[in-house]
């Protein structure tokens, strides 16, 4: 299955060389097969492209391609950046005569363990898009309290998955998976990308921008615990609201002993719920979905529009119609009410045994 690996990197000529040698090491690649790598060095003034293109020669196991752009404001993101690396990607796939081949993305900040390519090309046989478990790499001794946060920060996001396994358990995901599908680690066939228009060029979000437009279109979305990716944890980078501004946070509150808030247990459970029902209304007929639809407070016109795109076939399968129903719900709810993680952590693990008991 040919691939290529699309890097957006921004003055990283500190931790690109990194990332390289760790695609240079993935199991399987030879000189004579190498792996294509698209790197897209853009606004550098760091030496970067440069420093791509010594390691290029001493790493015969990798085809790299470096792309310079200078890219204007409002532009100058790592949106425009990510989108302008997977379509050159995607250009040379087709070009090369594999416009079905994998298109694969991280951060020019990450590494990754040598199993990372084949253990995403095995996740693809049985899924369309595959993200890869965030392991986050301080760069200097993680203080105990805020080790001890991670774990917490785990646990709850652990706890609702165990919800979505007791009530409304993906097929396509099994457990065990976790829940991170972010552009550090995302994987899907060229053809697809091409088939909902490619990554939004937004300044934050971007990679959750395109899941979105994928399950969307009905694809089904894995997250394979043998797909991991090492993360940078520093707390400056180039992103307002990215994983940088996450891991200050954590840090800012292990330190002080402040609280760390996320979305109440109420709230997934709610959520989940409403996706178990929509799932339950899809494989019960039309009347079953307008039915439930109009029962969460969807406009009729727009279960109508929705029910059309069932009907001339846009809307495929059971995953693109929750996720069109949910967005539309979403846009419409009040943001979830943030607590204190302990508190939320006791209300997951309560109402999980809640339902199991009653199972």
């Amino acid at each position: 299955m040919s691939a290529v690996v699309c890097i957006p990197a921004r003055n990283e000529a500190e931790r690109l060389p990194r990332l390289l040698r760790s695609l240079a090491a993935q199991s399987g690649l030879t000189e004579t097969a190498p792996l294509r790598v698209v790197v897209l060095a853009n606004n550098c003034d760091d030496g970067t492209p440069g420093i791509v293109r010594e390691l290029a020669v001493a790493l015969p196991t990798l085809a790299v391609r470096t792309v310079e752009a200078t890219i204007p404001a409002p532009d100058a993101h790592v949106g425009t950046a990510r989108r302008m690396a997977l379509e050159a990607g995607a250009d040379w796939l087709a070009a090369e005569g594999h416009p079905d081949g994998v298109l694969l993305t991280t951060d020019a900040d990450a590494w990754l363990p040598p199993d990372w390519l084949a253990a995403n090309r095995a996740a693809l046989r049985t899924s369309d898009v595959v993200g890869g478990r965030l392991v986050i790499d301080a760069e200097s001794a993680v203080p105990p309290a805020l080790a001890e946060l991670h774990a917490r920060i785990e646990r709850y996001w652990s706890g609702v998955r165990a919800l979505e396994d007791l009530i409304d358990p993906p097929p396509h995901d099994p457990a065990p998976r976790h829940g991170d599908h972010t552009a550090a680690s995302l994987a899907l066939r060229a053809d697809l990308y091409r088939a909902v228009g490619g990554l939004p060029a937004l300044p934050c979000g971007e990679d959750n921008a395109l899941v979105a437009r994928l399950t969307r279109q009905g694809a089904r979305l894995r997250h394979c615990p043998a797909v991991a990716v090492h993360v940078s944890g520093r707390r400056e980078g180039r992103v307002s609201g990215g994983m940088a501004t996450e891991m200050a946070r954590r840090e800012d509150a292990a330190a002080s002993g402040g609280p760390y808030e996320l979305p109440e247990a109420a709230h997934w459970l709610t959520l989940i719920e409403r996706r178990a029902a929509l799932r339950r209304a899809w494989r019960r007929g039309e009347a079953a979905r307008r039915t439930v639809c109009i029962g969460f407070g969807l406009p009729a016109e727009t279960v109508a529009a929705i029910e059309t795109e069932i009907a001339d076939g846009s809307c495929p399968n059971d995953i693109a119609y929750v996720e069109r129903v949910h967005a539309q719900l979403e846009a419409a709810a009040p943001p979830a009410r943030f607590v204190a993680l302990d508190a939320a952590l006791a209300d997951l693990e309560r109402i999980a045994r809640t339902l199991r008991a009653a199972a």
